[in-house]
């Protein structure tokens, strides 16, 4: 498992190939395969990034889904992705054409070099009931899910033998030495002096980088690029001691895997808002809700104020 840490990869195709490359590499062939691609077609580079991933994971078959009244793509027939340019990957007929062109030969004809097509059966599934495929709900949909299963992921971290549920002032976290761990946000650039507040109250990916982690002192880590290597799992960095130098992270992966995590990615998957403001038995100011945000601070974000009918102000957590 790799952490993307982007809820949709048109910001970053070229590191979203990359990580697929990388997923892909451990796959020992010993059993079937199933790949779930984004769904991300329309536009002028969905489609192409869909070619370049066919062309790098060489599936036995490919199943396409169309869209109910919508303008029909393309079907992906080996033929088409084999002379077809993609994002990154250029087609067969463009290559031989231009080969063609410096030799001043005549143009190559489609029909060669057929066999040299990707082998895989096309299966096209046209669905004939409305709004099947309707990109909006779609987008709404997989909100939903994301939340459904980041509740699901912090569920591991109540206690069964309790009758209520625990807010996340009350769960005990893990202390992780700055000097441990590197750090990087993966969606945007934030300032050195403003990573802390930006990694404070988020979901990050516990990853693990071949390298060993080198800082100098006691201060943060920050690495320069986006690493793309394995992910343990997943946590929330609930607290950050400047005094201890220590952050403190909730998770429910085991102490045996902790061990061999070195590095936090931040990225733009956010905790669902229900976790931060349904926090129960609290005095005064709910722990990271505010209404003093600070716009400030790249890599945060500001909650909207819909999601906070309990409180008769804009309620916004850093």
């Amino acid at each position: 498992m790799v952490y993307y840490g982007l809820t949709s990869c048109e910001q970053d195709t070229e590191r979203y190939l990359d990580v697929v490359k990388s997923v892909f590499s451990s796959y020992k062939k010993e059993v079937p395969l199933v790949v779930n691609t984004m769904g991300w077609v329309k536009g002028s580079e969905g489609l192409l990034l869909l070619i370049d991933l066919i062309r790098l994971l060489c599936p036995s078959h490919v199943v396409q889904m169309d869209v109910y009244d919508w303008k029909a793509m393309v079907p992906l027939s080996p033929d088409y992705v084999h002379l077809t340019a993609g994002l990154y990957t250029k087609g067969k007929q463009q290559a031989k054409c231009r080969q063609m062109r410096a030799s001043g030969a005549e143009p190559w004809s489609p029909s060669e070099g057929a066999g040299d097509a990707p082998e895989y059966k096309l299966l096209y599934i046209h669905p004939e009931f409305p709004r099947a495929g309707a990109a909006g709900e779609a987008r709404v949909h997989s909100s939903i899910l994301r939340d459904a299963a980041i509740l699901g992921y912090l569920g591991q971290l109540q206690c069964p033998d309790v009758g209520t549920l625990l807010p996340l002032h009350s769960l005990l976290p893990y202390q992780v030495p700055f000097r441990a761990v590197a750090l990087r946000v993966i969606h945007t650039d934030v300032a050195p002096n403003n990573i802390l507040y930006a990694l404070n109250a988020s979901w990050v990916g516990l990853c693990r980088m071949p390298d060993e982690v080198q800082g100098q002192g006691e201060a943060p880590v920050l690495l320069t690029q986006i690493p793309v290597c394995d992910c343990l799992g997943f946590g929330i960095v609930r607290g950050v001691d400047m005094e201890k130098k220590l952050y403190h992270v909730l998770t429910p992966v085991p102490a045996e895997k902790l061990r061999l995590v070195n590095c936090l990615l931040l990225g733009s998957v956010a905790i669902p808002n229900c976790v931060l403001v349904g926090q129960q038995g609290v005095q005064g100011e709910i722990p990271y809700v505010t209404s003093d945000y600070n716009y400030s601070i790249m890599g945060s974000g500001k909650l909207r104020k819909k999601h906070f009918k309990r409180r008769e102000f804009d309620c916004d957590y850093t």
